[in-house]
């Protein structure tokens, strides 16, 4: 797994020590208590950092990288201390694991599995590594933490081994009709024929059963007096120079606009510093949280192909071929950012993770919790453009709940999407959420 020429990788190695003559004393009760959730932070940090410089979040690897590190660092520690069941690492009857580091543990599950995926980024998580095993109880206890670290990371990246995170799918275009997704290559700037996201229907999702489990019920008929409304709200208010949207609706359209995993990502690490959550509550948060995301992508887009829905930038230009004779066409229709995604509409990917993640996050930190949230700065069109800062960079919401609300009513501001297509994608991701935390890395013991 690790090539141990690496200067890095024997760095890392001494840092371990070697076994003691006597017998190492079982770590105790307080000891584990007392093992901060900083480890469990900085790896997501360090690794989400690695993926948006590679990839810009555009793929899938980050995402699964940062849930494959986490599951391996909450199994890791539940190995050493049972609070939560774990995800596939079967946890011993014996002593020998209570008397491993935590620390150790924690950190070499996260390391193992981010050199795995980002080989050319080893020295930044080695340095990573090296900072948490300078820090953890030398000795047997720290090697024994590292062997723990490692097992548990080599049964996750095993158990996610052809999952099909990368895989292609081949998008078949449809005749133009009413509803039908359409080609707008001068609109989303890819290249003509491009269809982002088809493979991600295919792939296998962490906690559900398939990306189908969770059907979202159709889209209205374009000729029904719901499409029209629908219609006819977000040609104004999506529209780029908007005469009814407010200013609060403009700011928190663009606001928003910053993938999931990163934003939410890091509110997350903010509130686990600001509750000063442990070690394992951190691993658990974080493993819950992005597998959340994960999932509700793989299950949204398996509703995009599914019902191949076209995006207002089409309907709105488009419709006075659509059948329906309350639809007014406007040939020349923009959206406030002057951008659309090449891929089908409905559910609104972006509001089906941020709810998938509030709803994480509310199960954790309580579902009646203020929460201020801050987006420092966004894409100004679509993704790598260049970027713009958000004045003002931080919103406050009453709960979870209305921030994952807020957050798929924003891609009907911004103009990318119908508030049919917000609405389910909020839904859906809610129930992504409720599917994860209730049926996996449940509370077990409250310790020792």
């Amino acid at each position: 797994m690790i090539n141990p020429r690496h200067a890095t990788w024997i760095a890392a190695l001494a840092l371990a020590g070697c076994p003691s003559s006597t017998p190492p004393p079982a770590v105790s009760e307080t000891s584990t208590e007392l093992v901060s959730g900083e480890v469990i932070r900085a790896f997501n940090d360090r690794i989400l950092e690695a993926a948006e410089a590679e990839d810009h979040f555009l793929t899938l690897k980050g995402l699964r990288t940062a849930t494959m590190a986490h599951l391996a660092q909450h199994d890791a520690l539940n190995t050493i201390d049972p609070r939560y069941e774990t995800f596939v690492m079967a946890q011993p009857a014996g002593d020998s694991a209570r008397r491993a580091d935590p620390l150790a543990a924690a950190a070499r599950a996260a390391y193992a599995v981010a050199v795995d995926q980002y080989p050319d980024r080893e020295a930044t998580f080695a340095e990573e590594l090296g900072r948490w095993l300078s820090e953890a109880e030398p000795g047997d206890a720290r090697r024994l933490g590292v062997e723990i670290g490692d097992a548990s990371a080599a049964r996750i990246l095993a158990e996610r081994r052809g999952d099909g995170w990368d895989s292609e799918a081949e998008y078949r275009w449809h005749p133009m009709g009413p509803g039908v997704y359409a080609e707008f290559s001068e609109h989303s700037g890819t290249p003509e024929g491009f269809v982002f996201g088809a493979g991600w229907a295919t792939a296998r999702p962490f906690v559900l059963d398939a990306p189908d489990q969770l059907r979202a019920p159709p889209p209205p008929e374009i000729s029904s007096e719901a499409y029209t409304r629908a219609f006819d709200e977000v040609k104004e208010v999506g529209r780029h120079e908007s005469a009814t949207r407010t200013a609060d609706q403009t700011h928190l359209a663009m606001w928003w606009k910053e993938f999931v995993e990163s934003s939410h990502s890091r509110l997350a690490r903010e509130l686990a510093a600001e509750e000063g959550l442990d070690a394992w509550e951190t691993a658990r948060l974080f493993a819950l949280l992005e597998a959340s995301i994960f999932d509700g992508y793989l299950t949204v887009f398996d509703d995009k192909f599914h019902y191949n829905h076209w995006r207002p930038y089409t309907a709105i230009r488009w419709a006075a071929n659509d059948g329906n004779p309350d639809t007014e066409p406007d040939p020349e229709w923009n959206n406030l950012h002057r951008h659309t995604y090449a891929f089908p509409s409905y559910p609104s990917a972006h509001g089906t993770a941020c709810a998938a993640a509030m709803t994480v996050m509310a199960e954790v930190f309580g579902a009646d919790r203020p929460v201020t949230m801050t987006i420092p700065e966004v894409d100004a069109a679509g993704p790598m453009s260049e970027k713009i800062p958000m004045d003002p960079p931080s919103r406050s919401f009453a709960s979870f709940s209305e921030a994952a609300t807020e957050c798929g009513l924003s891609r009907l501001y911004l103009g990318i999407h119908f508030r049919y297509d917000s609405v389910a994608g909020v839904d859906l991701g809610r129930e992504v959420g409720r599917q994860v935390v209730g049926s996996k890395l449940r509370l077990v013991s409250q310790g020792r």
